[in-house]
């Protein structure tokens, strides 16, 4: 008797999408447009109402996207509905800090000017990026959009995996990928561990009208208890991460407005004039968190599902645009050549391509943190010196500069702004 092969076998179970994202944050609705785009169909399980952050008001969260992830958001039809609200980071300087002493004298100064790319990276706020994915994903054929759903069960076989919702309902697909961030229940279910730590430190997010333009520069303070980073938004306002200790955070947290005002200046400085605050506040505990690994049968982690890491560099959607572009090349590639797209060897390319540069820039960054975030004398003229030592040196400044815009290393395809 004569049995079909894998593919037959594939081909003839139903499947309801071949590709179903968990989670409908920034990285799962931009993971469904690549693979939408390239022909594949695709189901967003997203636990949030599909309009609620697409129509909030201004509130002072926002990302610093590199220029890699540009192209990306190019490459899918994001960048053209969102390029009127960016604001262009055109220069970055960091520096030890102190409350009421401004800078050091020693510092980073990396300038756009010094690469042919243009500006290094661009500020947009959060509302205006995921109303454009919901846009296009609305508009993108192959692409079903589930809001105020959860998944409450998966489980994978030889052909595929079974989701089933909280609503009852049950779906079949090749892969699924975990795009739910730092608590994935994607990665639970699939019994993939973590590795991490607490920093012992809270992210106080906000915004700030300031009388003085800005300029495009973003500012990073290296504070005792933890950075303050001042980025660039379109006009006279700026938004504010400040990682505090979690026993500071919890004070400065609940004070009035003005009281809070008056414990962000002498750590913000003059520099833009006089400072109001401009929308809500919020704090973030934060911590490293790793998967152990990236994939499990027939599932993929993305982003912070995958590795949650400091805000010190702001590279925490970067990493996760790096995991889209790379999954979605992985699976485009493997459907183009008749594979099955949620077997182990071709979600364990997906892996080895991205988990050594994750991890690496997660391990870098919990080591800058560690070596600013203390006040030891000894310490502080080494991170001063090594500073100043860098930005008298142009091909170490070009270097990180690059870097922090996303175009080192290896690149997918959406990265270097081709199409799959």
């Amino acid at each position: 008797m004569d049995n079909p092969g894998p593919q037959g076998i594939l081909g003839s179970m139903k499947i309801d999408a071949e590709v179903i994202v968990v989670g409908g944050g920034l990285n799962g609705p931009a993971l469904a447009l690549a693979l939408a785009r390239a022909g594949l169909s695709v189901i967003v399980v997203d636990a949030q109402p599909a309009r609620a952050r697409a129509e909030a008001q201004f509130d002072g969260r926002a990302y610093a996207l590199a220029i890699a992830s540009k192209r990306l958001l190019e490459a899918i039809g994001v960048w053209e509905r969102v390029v009127d609200k960016v604001q262009p980071i055109l220069e970055i300087k960091a520096s030890d800090g102190r409350p009421g002493q401004g800078a050091a004298p020693f510092f980073l100064h990396f300038d756009s000017a010094e690469i042919e790319e243009g500006p290094m990276g661009f500020m947009l706020e959060d509302r205006h990026l995921y109303s454009a994915f919901l846009q296009a994903m609305g508009e993108t054929d192959g692409i079903t959009h589930i809001p105020a759903t959860t998944v409450t069960g998966q489980g994978a076989d030889a052909a595929g995996i079974t989701v089933t919702l909280s609503d009852g309902r049950t779906l079949r697909t090749r892969m699924i990928a975990g795009c739910d961030g730092r608590r994935s229940g994607t990665a639970e279910r699939a019994r993939i561990g973590r590795t991490g730590w607490s920093y012992g430190q809270t992210a106080i997010v906000c915004a700030v009208d300031h009388d003085r333009p800005h300029g495009g520069i973003a500012q990073q303070f290296f504070m005792p208890t933890g950075p303050l980073a001042i980025l660039p938004l379109q006009g006279n306002r700026s938004s504010i991460v400040w990682s505090e200790s979690d026993e500071n955070a919890g004070v400065i947290a609940a004070l009035e407005d003005d009281a809070f005002m008056q414990v962000l200046r002498p750590r913000f400085g003059d520099y833009l004039g006089d400072l109001r605050l401009a929308g809500a506040r919020f704090t973030y505990p934060l911590n490293l968190t790793l998967a152990d690994r990236y994939f499990a049968p027939r599932v993929a982690l993305v982003g912070d599902a995958a590795h949650g890491v400091h805000p010190i560099a702001g590279q925490g959607l970067n990493l996760g645009f790096r995991d889209v572009a790379a999954l979605a090349e992985v699976l485009v590639g493997a459907r183009r050549r008749g594979e099955d797209i949620g077997a182990e060897d071709v979600l364990e390319r997906y892996e080895s391509w991205r988990r050594f540069d994750s991890t690496a820039l997660a391990l870098g960054m919990d080591t800058v943190n560690r070596l600013f975030s203390n006040n030891n004398p000894a310490l502080r003229a080494a991170r001063d010196l090594g500073m100043g030592a860098v930005n008298a040196v142009p091909a170490l400044r070009r270097s990180f500069i690059r870097q922090a815009a996303g175009l080192s290393g290896t690149l997918p395809k959406l990265l270097a702004g081709q199409r799959l």
